[in-house]
């Protein structure tokens, strides 16, 4: 039963594949939150990737950018040289949720940066600045065997009262199953029929489409591990989690999103990234340092 749910742990994660919500696309209203004021910056600094504004660069603190994506130098010259980079007229950055929690705001982005990808961004703020920068992307595939997307589901951020309560619940969901594979995966999602919503593009809905997965893995000899937890940011119904670990044999991160609704996980989207090698880097802030 342990390898079982060891081997659900790993497929749980690749079978997804995401920042967090704040509802970049829809009205508030009484259960919803309308765009922060950090959130707002955050969204026109990645769409100003598409469009060229040079305006949102200016919410980035100038004399101390601290950058973990480790193609990308540091500081605020880095980030400009990495968008020189970019081939004309090819970037898109289109953000489909993003959310604050305390001095975080997180994004989760359909992109074409040097290629179409899928993105989750974590940005830190200091005096309504940023001035530290996460990301974590993967390559876009097709439609899942749910026809669901990598971006599609649900985008409004609801039960504000709840961020706390799903924070933990996602804490231990990680630590429990996926890492330890030790808990009994019914007490955080349900086993039925359209119970849980899969954007991973090779897994299906529900449980049973996860098992499907895994049991795909098994049989393939492949491993996904769950070493390291590093952090858990939240806001109302929608939790991202990044961890770090090992999956076909290279060193990744995992980014895994995820909605709640009653106490129970419903809804999952996630990107796993290869770390490459430390003398690959462009910078040596590391992937996490949180």
């Amino acid at each position: 039963m342990k390898q079982q749910i060891k081997l659900l742990a790993t497929a749980t994660s690749m079978v997804l594949a995401l920042g967090l919500v704040g509802c970049a696309n829809s009205d508030s209203d009484d259960e919803t939150s309308a765009l922060t004021d950090k959130e707002q910056k955050v969204v026109a600094l990645l769409k100003s990737i598409e469009t060229g504004d040079q305006e949102p660069v200016a919410y980035i603190n100038p004399n101390k950018y601290i950058q973990h994506n480790l193609a990308v130098k540091d500081g605020l010259a880095g980030f400009g040289e990495a968008l020189q980079a970019l081939p004309e007229g090819s970037a898109k950055a289109d953000v489909k949720r993003v959310f604050e929690y305390g001095e975080y705001v997180v994004a989760h982005t359909e992109y074409n940066f040097f290629g179409p990808k899928a993105g989750f961004d974590i940005f830190r703020f200091e005096n309504g600045l940023i001035v530290e920068h996460w990301d974590n992307l993967q390559e876009i595939a097709p439609p899942n065997a749910s026809g669901r997307t990598q971006f599609d589901g649900e985008t409004r951020i609801q039960d504000l009262d709840k961020t706390d309560e799903n924070i933990m619940i996602v804490n231990e969901f990680v630590e429990t199953i996926l890492m330890d594979g030790t808990g009994d995966i019914s007490n955080y999602i349900d086993g039925g029929k359209g119970d849980y919503l899969q954007h991973n593009p090779g897994v299906a809905d529900d449980l049973e489409g996860l098992f499907a997965a895994l049991g795909a893995l098994a049989d393939a000899g492949t491993s996904m591990i769950y070493s390291k937890h590093h952090i858990t940011l939240g806001k109302g119904n929608f939790v991202l989690s990044v961890s770090e670990g090992q999956f076909l044999g290279e060193h990744v991160a995992f980014y895994d999103l995820f909605r709640l609704s009653k106490g129970k996980i419903v809804e999952h989207w996630d990107t796993i990234e290869a770390i490459p090698p430390q003398e690959q880097w462009a910078n040596s802030n590391g992937k996490f340092g949180f």
